[in-house]
C-alpha cells in the first residue's frame, strides 16, 4: 500500500512539474552584418513563421550557429560572400533549411544596406565577374550621366551633394556584378520607365499617364557614352565603414 502510494505521488508530481523552457538558439553575427541591420531584418521574419528563439551575439561568442566567410557561400552582400555553419541542433537546421528555401532567399534579396546595396543569394552570378568593355566616348558619359542621372544619383565628386538618399550612387552600381545588365536596361527598371524616353527604343508616354517629373529623352548612343563612362568608375568599396556627409 506505501509503494502504491509513493508511486503515485511520484507519477503526480512528474505530471505537474512545468516543462523546462528550451534555451534561445545563439546566433553569432559578425560586426559588419550586424551594423548594417542585415540580422535585425532577417532573423525577426524566421521566429515569426517557426516560433524557434533566436539570439544574436557577437562574431567571437559561443554560438550554435553563426554567419561567417569561408565555406559553401548561402549570399553576398556588403561586397562579401557569406556562409551559414551550425553545430547540429535541429532547430538550427530549420533555420539553415529556411535560409536556403524561396522564402528565405527572397527574405535575404529584400534587404537593403543603409547605403543602398542589395543582397543576393544568386551566388554563381556574383562569383563570375566578367570584364566588359564598351564602345562610347567616355567623357561625354561623363557629362551625360552628370546632366541625365545627376539629379538622382551621385555620379562622382563633382555632384556628390547632389544625389537623392535613397539611391545607390553610380559607384556602389557599379560594384555589382550585373552592373552592366542593370545600365544597359536601366529604363525598364522602375522608377524609369515613368519618365524615361531612348529614341527608337522606348514606346512613347501614355498621354493619359503624363510622366511624374521632366521626362529624361536620350538615345542609344548616349547610353553607349554612359555605360563607357560607367565601364572605368572604381567600384565602391562595400566593406568599408559608411562615410556620412
Amino acid at each position: 500500500m506505501l509503494v502504491r502510494i509513493l508511486l503515485a505521488t511520484l507519477i503526480f508530481i512528474g505530471v505537474l512539474r512545468p516543462l523546462a523552457a528550451e534555451e534561445d538558439l545563439r546566433l553569432a553575427v559578425p560586426n559588419v552584418l550586424e551594423q548594417s541591420g542585415f540580422a535585425q531584418f532577417v532573423v525577426p521574419r524566421f521566429v515569426l513563421k517557426t516560433g524557434v528563439r533566436i539570439t544574436r551575439v557577437g562574431e567571437d561568442e559561443a554560438a550554435q550557429m553563426r554567419f561567417t566567410q569561408g565555406g559553401q557561400t548561402l549570399f553576398v552582400g556588403l561586397g562579401k560572400q557569406w556562409s551559414f555553419e551550425h553545430e547540429g541542433d535541429a532547430r538550427a537546421e530549420r533555420f539553415a533549411t529556411w535560409l536556403r528555401s524561396d522564402i528565405g532567399k527572397r527574405t535575404i534579396e529584400s534587404f537593403i544596406a543603409p547605403d543602398g546595396s542589395p543582397f543576393s543569394t544568386q551566388v554563381a552570378a556574383a562569383v563570375a565577374v566578367p570584364v566588359v568593355d564598351f564602345d562610347g566616348d567616355v567623357a561625354e558619359g561623363e557629362t551625360l550621366s552628370l546632366s541625365m542621372c545627376g539629379r538622382c544619383h551621385v555620379i562622382n565628386e563633382k555632384n556628390r551633394m547632389n544625389g537623392m538618399g535613397a539611391t545607390p550612387s553610380f559607384a556602389v552600381l557599379r560594384s555589382l556584378t550585373d552592373w552592366d545588365d542593370r545600365f544597359q536596361t536601366f529604363h525598364l527598371r522602375n522608377p524609369h520607365p515613368s519618365f524615361t524616353q531612348i529614341e527608337d527604343i522606348t514606346d512613347p508616354f501614355d498621354p493619359s499617364l503624363p510622366p511624374p517629373i521632366v521626362p529624361m529623352e536620350m538615345t542609344q548612343a548616349d547610353l553607349d557614352a554612359i555605360l563607357a563612362y560607367v565601364a572605368i568608375i572604381a567600384p565602391a568599396d562595400l566593406g568599408a565603414p559608411l562615410q556620412t556627409q
